[in-house]
């Protein structure tokens, strides 16, 4: 059984960041740089990409399964709420803590994304400290717990 990052704070954190605005992924990795939680971001654009490579399809046979999803529900293509469906769905896969991060203000969006039990569902900030304040919120909730659960 391998290591995963809720077992060994030295081992980082997998976090599959679905999310198709390049200023967003940029924004999300320095937040983690600046918070220093130990991770490694891998980044699906789309929610077709996100699939394969959560289902280890190729090109991502080998890829690593994700300790955290952080999934932009508004997405070209295959949206988040596919994925999310497709990962509720799936018991290989709906173990894996799911934060929604959109700029949705749709009711019906909250309200799906609980019935697929999303872990988090949080509005996207609009600035960086709003989005160091997410990332403390994911540590705590997603990484501290999980380690005092395993013990």
């Amino acid at each position: 059984m391998s290591e995963r990052a809720g077992d060994d704070p030295a081992v980082p954190i997998e976090i599959l960041l679905v999310e198709d605005d390049p200023g967003d992924v940029l924004i999300t990795r320095e937040a983690f740089e600046e918070h220093k939680v130990r991770n490694r971001i891998t980044v699906c654009a789309d929610g077709a990409d996100a699939l394969r490579y959560l289902r280890r399809e190729p090109p991502y046979a080998t890829a690593p399964r994700p300790d955290i999803l952080l999934l932009d529900l508004n997405l070209p293509g295959v949206d988040g709420r596919a994925v999310l469906a497709a990962v509720h769905a799936d018991p290989q896969l709906n173990a894996i803590p799911v934060v929604v991060l959109t700029s949705s203000t749709a009711e019906e969006d909250v309200l799906r994304s609980q019935q697929l039990r999303v872990d988090t569902y949080i509005r996207k900030p609009v600035d960086f400290a709003s989005l160091m304040h997410v990332v403390r919120r994911i540590e705590t909730f997603y990484i501290s717990v999980r380690r005092s659960l395993r013990v």
